[in-house]
């Protein structure tokens, strides 16, 4: 599947139990952060199993444009020939990101602290979310920015001339702010300092390190404290990119929907600031169990085999936990609908601010599926029908949102009538594999037209 500005529209109905490996790709939020840190090291990065959605192509294109090179050999298979800490050359067009709020956010993050100028801009999706979250950290190391009203793309930021270290609580958990103010502080003199409230994603951290970057990790009374000393000579290293836990999502909660499913998806990160789905899922009864547990590129890893689970149950997820499972709350929430009794999500207001609103799109969807649905500022509620009780039959609106498609034709797997959704097509930013790998499973899901 590919991007495309002419919709996609495809429908999912009822299947036959799913069954077999579900090999999912690689790592988004790794796969960004390997070309980036690659970029900036000295010497050639290589990387295996790279995620070749839009999304990461588009962040690969981008670090060409500041003067890395950055080639492809094969599937999966790059290496990056970086230019050091501080030697982005300005680039000579405008830098595109499509669809991705990661990309965007840590590359100008990178480059914020280099006294060149880069303009960036996206897709409609991305064009209407905000990056004052990451210009107004990055103005503290004496970077710049001018866009749209609201600080929308297009947006120009020039990078200061002689940044300074900074230190910077985090107002709300965001791994994409955190990351950002880190990758700035690589080329300030002494040490910047990041605080965040709630642990996030710590890929940034953790590849940081090594890259031979010093970093520690402290907790203190204000939370969690991270300290990163600047001006490091980055080191090329080879990376192994760990398969992505929230694309497993999708056929995992889809075999978990599915009578009589039973898959195996191997090799998915099992990072402990990126499992709290699957913690979820163990609480509300699902069938899940990891196998063969250990170590690639860095991440913890595992295989996850899961069976068909009939007697799913509503819980309440604690706020605390949202951080670590804030893009696969879309796909909870067809699990949730699908459950006996009432899911409770709080803390989900990082959602509102995603690819779309996530909160408006998830209830509005559900909604004309039939399931009632509570939601405010910053919670969830979805009424469960129990297995097999979702009445379906309708079209919902992706939103131009790849993780909002994808959970609605789940859904319909799962429902009395078939689902459609009006564009598959932004999709193809984060799981390009996600429709035939979902049918070489046995699911009925399609394109229309």
């Amino acid at each position: 599947m590919s991007a495309s500005e002419t919709p996609i529209p495809m429908i999912s109905e009822a299947s036959g139990p799913l069954s077999g490996v579900a090999e999912v790709p690689g790592d988004k939020s790794i796969s960004h952060r390997a070309l980036i840190l690659g970029a900036l090291a000295v010497g050639e990065t290589r990387i295996t199993g790279l995620l070749e959605g839009q999304d990461v192509l588009d962040t690969a294109a981008a670090m060409r444009a500041f003067g890395a090179t950055v080639t492809r050999h094969g599937p999966g298979d790059w290496t990056v020939a970086g230019v050091g800490v501080g030697g982005f050359a300005e680039p000579d067009r405008v830098i595109d990101c499509g669809n991705s709020g990661t990309g965007v956010r840590l590359i100008m993050g990178a480059m914020a602290t280099t006294p060149i100028a880069a303009t960036f801009t996206g897709d409609a999706s991305l064009n209407r979310r905000p990056m004052g979250r990451v210009t107004d950290p990055l103005a503290l190391f004496g970077a710049r920015a001018w866009g749209r009203a609201g600080g929308r793309l297009p947006m120009t930021v020039v990078g200061a001339a002689d940044p300074v270290p900074v230190r910077y609580a985090l107002p709300v958990p965001s791994a994409q702010v955190k990351s950002a103010v880190l990758l700035a502080g690589l080329n300030a003199p002494g040490q910047t300092v990041v605080i965040e409230p709630e642990a996030t994603r710590d890929h940034t951290e953790r590849m940081l390190r090594g890259f031979g970057a010093e970093v520690t990790v402290a907790d203190g009374p204000e939370g969690r404290v991270i300290t990163l000393t600047g001006q490091p000579e980055l080191r090329p290293q080879a990376v192994a990119v760990p398969r992505d836990p929230s694309s497993a999502a999708f056929p995992v909660c889809a075999a978990l929907l599915v009578p009589g499913s039973e898959i195996t998806v191997p090799g998915v990160s099992q990072n402990p600031t990126r499992n709290g789905l699957f913690t979820t899922l163990v609480e509300m009864g699902a069938d899940l169990v990891f196998e063969n547990p250990r170590e690639e590129g860095g991440e913890p890893v595992a295989d996850l085999r899961v069976r068909h689970s009939g007697a799913l149950r509503g819980i309440e997820t604690p706020a605390a936990r949202a951080a670590s499972m804030i893009d696969e709350f879309p796909v909870l929430a067809v699990v949730a609908a699908c459950a006996e009794g009432s899911t409770v999500m709080r803390g989900v207001k990082e959602l509102r601010v995603k690819e779309s609103d996530r909160i408006d799109a998830m209830a509005r969807g559900l909604e004309a599926c039939g399931v009632t649905v509570e939601e405010d500022a910053d919670t969830l509620i979805v009424h469960g029908r129990g297995a097999g009780g979702v009445p379906g039959g309708a079209t919902v609106e992706s939103r131009l949102d790849h993780r909002i498609a994808m959970a609605f034709l789940v859904l319909g797997l799962a429902a009395k009538a078939a689902i459609r959704v009006d564009d598959g097509g932004p999709i193809a930013t984060s799981f390009p594999v996600f429709e035939p790998l979902m049918q070489g499973l046995g699911a009925a899901i399609r394109r229309e037209g």
